[in-house]
């Protein structure tokens, strides 16, 4: 009798083995294979009519009820396109397409039930109940199988030739897509950097002068129009030239440096700051009237005067001047007064001592 019990204990562990999908092997280039995958940017990306058209024109060519446009990920296959349901993801080891990637050009399975590697896998054994498989890999043009263009039904049967061989070409169609949309992704961010190129100060970050000038004038508009506040709010860096003639330019950038990190921690999301010149910063505050600007730039003046500045050899601290004006109720000054005004009560904070705030009159 107490033979009896391992026995069956045994028998129990082949029966729930023989059912139980067993860990699909790996390609031997994994690692290089997720990288180019990765190199796409499409996992976990919306949905795309161009892609899901590749899916719908792969089920009607094989009159298949579903198709997909899956990708093999390290522990999952993602659908990036979908036809007749609507899968997002299923784990690597209970999906066809991860046998796909491990074949040259495509896996046909006219029927999964009878096949070792897939008669286990959940959507064979439960809904919706696949029996046929074909699937053509998705090659880069580096050679990496990266996931496939897959058709599928609930009824056992054989694709022909011809049907295999579209699907073939229909995912070489997918790749070209798949590098189309990586080319635009790319293109977008050299375009994003040129433009932060085009309108960045090289050492402090903030804007440069003219993208300053420019989003103040569309500020301007945008309060004539509405009737809002607006302020500008003019900055001086206290001695700044006697820095850079005592301990060097070197000395001066880094000051430069950490007062534009001062200015963009210290402002809004909607506030603009930019280098208006030298040791001239400037900030545009939307929404903001005089006295909402004199606060501001109170409290960047303490954090200015509060924070040591450093390069290899030297660290110093310094002070900063701050004029301030606001846009008038009856929106007649323009970008240039409003500038010219700040500029105005800047002069009066450096000749009234500097390392303080004065709004224009």
């Amino acid at each position: 009798m107490d033979q009896v019990l391992p026995l069956a204990a045994d028998l129990l562990e082949m029966m729930l083995t023989e059912t139980r999908p067993s860990p699909i092997p790996r390609p031997a280039n994994e690692a290089d294979r997720l990288a180019a995958l990765a190199g796409y940017g499409l996992l976990d990306t919306a949905a795309d009519a161009d892609f899901d058209l590749l899916a719908e024109v792969a089920a009607e060519l094989c009159g298949a009820p579903y198709a997909f446009v899956s990708l093999v990920d390290a522990d999952r296959v993602w659908h990036k396109a979908s036809f007749g349901a609507k899968v997002k993801q299923v784990p690597r080891d209970d999906d066809y397409c991860s046998w796909t990637v491990l074949e040259d050009r495509l896996l046909h399975i006219p029927d999964l039930a009878q096949d070792a590697r897939t008669r286990a896998l959940s959507h064979t054994v439960g809904p919706p109940g696949f029996r046929m498989y074909s699937g053509a890999n998705l090659i880069t043009s580096d050679g990496y199988r990266v996931g496939a263009l897959c058709v599928l039904d609930t009824k056992p049967r054989t694709l022909g030739a011809h049907q295999l061989e579209l699907l073939v070409r229909l995912a070489r169609q997918v790749v070209a897509l798949m590098e189309l949309r990586q080319r635009d992704r790319e293109l977008a961010l050299a375009l994003s950097a040129m433009q932060r190129l085009a309108s960045e100060d090289g050492l402090t970050g903030l804007m440069n002068r003219r993208a300053l000038i420019e989003a103040l004038q569309r500020e301007v508009e945008r309060s004539r129009r509405m009737g809002s506040d607006l302020s500008v709010v003019m900055i001086d860096l206290d001695h700044f030239k006697a820095i850079n003639d005592r301990h060097g330019h070197a000395m001066g950038d880094a000051v430069l440096r950490g007062v534009g990190s001062t200015l963009r921690s210290g402002i809004r999301a909607v506030d603009i700051a930019g280098r208006y010149g030298g040791e001239e910063l400037c900030l545009v505050l939307p929404e903001t009237h005089a006295a909402g600007a004199v606060t501001v730039a109170e409290s960047l003046r303490v954090a200015i005067a509060a924070q040591p500045y450093e390069d290899v050899l030297h660290s110093v601290n310094v002070t900063a001047s701050f004029g301030v004006a606001a846009f008038s109720k009856d929106g007649r000054n323009s970008a240039e007064q409003l500038l010219r005004a700040a500029d105005e009560a800047l002069y009066r904070a450096k000749t009234g001592g500097r390392n303080r705030v004065v709004a224009a009159a």
